[in-house]
């Protein structure tokens, strides 16, 4: 069926049409002839159907914007969240390397995501709640076979705190197509005038934040028995491990980005830092709260440090010479604020022993989502084949935009 901008557009064409005729007539002061008038009919039924069809497209538009998503699991009552909770990436992994079909919840939740989607996934959708976890895994499968040992007390290496969710970040999800976030620029000028005096006249204007499907990536060599394996904490595993460096990936960028293919994160979009802690004092710290709030930004306020920068405001004391008056950073908070602690915070500037603090209301940062996770298992990689391992790729399509820079302020020089 023809879009509704179309059906308008035709609508609009054929009243023109009898338009002319009717003018045709009028400016020769006479009725229509009688071929005119068979040509007038005509061109009224071809309206009346078009208004028939441009009612039904409004119809199944209005529907549309109205859908939140089927059930689908016809069984019973359970919603998408219930559905995402029964999906297993250690049975999906499974199918992928034994060539199956993918069935029971897992085939539910592929197809209701390709619904959504509008396009089929490369391999399997899974739900993008998997990255939002902070998580640890072992570097290798091969030491997790066996009956020696628990696969839940497995050695854990660091990992970096994955932190979108818990700075305040507005995560936008199911999204299609390109999305446009209107944002206000100047607002309206008021003030006080004389009796019959004239008020000043001074438009709104606006802006918008963009937000445009970009792709992220992982791509990791498991172990073909790691993956055959039946262990709850198996599967904890590799949810784990497909996940995290996606979340990390993401989280980067929120902060940094910038990069080839990048979206700009907080960083990029400042493009050079805009506040000082080159010799961190009280008073500075202050500075950078007071620029935040004078910028109006009310919402998710918190600090972001590099763990170099968080050494040096836990070692600087808010008065030289008095330890009873505290540090800088006290109780995982500055100057009144929560402080979180990553090392995703880039580098500082110029010395190359510089480090990074950013200040700022972290609802300003929006997190688009337009898929799931799309599993794709390959269990035919040469190099891996050789090992008897399985290569596994992750990907997720996303985008972040800042809809306020003036938000945050961002300090470089931090004596590491």
């Amino acid at each position: 069926m023809p879009s509704l901008q179309t059906i308008r557009e035709q609508r609009t064409t054929k009243v023109l049409e009898a338009r002319q005729l009717l003018s045709s007539a009028e400016s020769a002061k006479r009725e229509l002839t009688a071929e005119e008038q068979t040509k007038f009919n005509e061109i009224r039924s071809e309206i009346t159907k078009l208004e028939e069809s441009e009612a039904r497209q409004q119809f199944l538009d209005d529907a549309e914007r109205r859908q939140t998503g089927t059930v689908v699991d016809a069984g019973c009552d359970h919603g998408l969240d219930e559905l995402e909770k029964r999906v297993s990436l250690q049975r999906v992994l499974q199918a992928g390397l034994e060539g199956k079909v993918l069935s029971g919840a897992e085939a539910e939740y592929n197809a209701e995501m390709e619904r959504r989607n509008g396009r089929k996934a490369q391999g399997a959708f899974i739900p993008m709640r998997a990255i939002e976890k902070r998580v640890n895994t072992a570097a290798s499968g091969a030491n997790l076979i066996g009956t020696d040992h628990r696969g839940d007390q497995y050695i854990e290496p660091l990992r970096a705190a994955l932190l979108a969710r818990r700075l305040g970040v507005r995560v936008l999800s199911g999204l299609r197509g390109n999305v446009s976030i209107p944002k206000a620029g100047n607002s309206v000028t008021t003030g006080w005038v004389a009796d019959n005096g004239s008020l000043t006249a001074a438009d709104m204007t606006f802006g918008n934040a963009s937000l445009a499907p970009k792709h992220v990536g992982a791509l990791s060599e498991m172990s073909r028995t790691l993956i055959q394996q039946s262990d709850p904490s198996i599967e904890t595993l590799l949810q784990e491990d497909m996940s995290f460096n996606l979340a990390k990936a993401i989280d980067r960028a929120l902060i940094v980005g910038g990069g080839t293919n990048e979206p700009d994160g907080v960083t990029a979009t400042l493009a050079t830092a805009n506040a000082t802690l080159a010799t961190p004092t009280w008073a500075q710290v202050l500075e950078i709260i007071k620029d935040v709030e004078t910028a109006n930004a009310l919402g998710a306020h918190s600090w972001l440090l590099s763990p170099a920068a968080k050494a040096k405001l836990a070692g600087t004391l808010k008065v030289t010479g008095d330890a009873g008056a505290g540090f800088l950073y006290e109780n995982g908070q500055v100057g009144g604020f929560a402080a979180n602690v990553t090392t995703q915070v880039p580098a500082g500037g110029t010395p190359a022993s510089e480090t990074s603090a950013i200040f700022g209301d972290w609802s300003q940062v929006l997190l688009g989502l337009w898929s799931e996770l799309d599993i794709l298992v390959n269990p035919y990689d040469s190099t891996a084949y050789a090992r008897g391992g399985v290569m596994v790729r992750a990907m997720a399509t996303c985008d972040i935009a800042i809809r306020h820079a003036e938000a945050f302020q961002w300090a470089d020089d931090v004596p590491a």
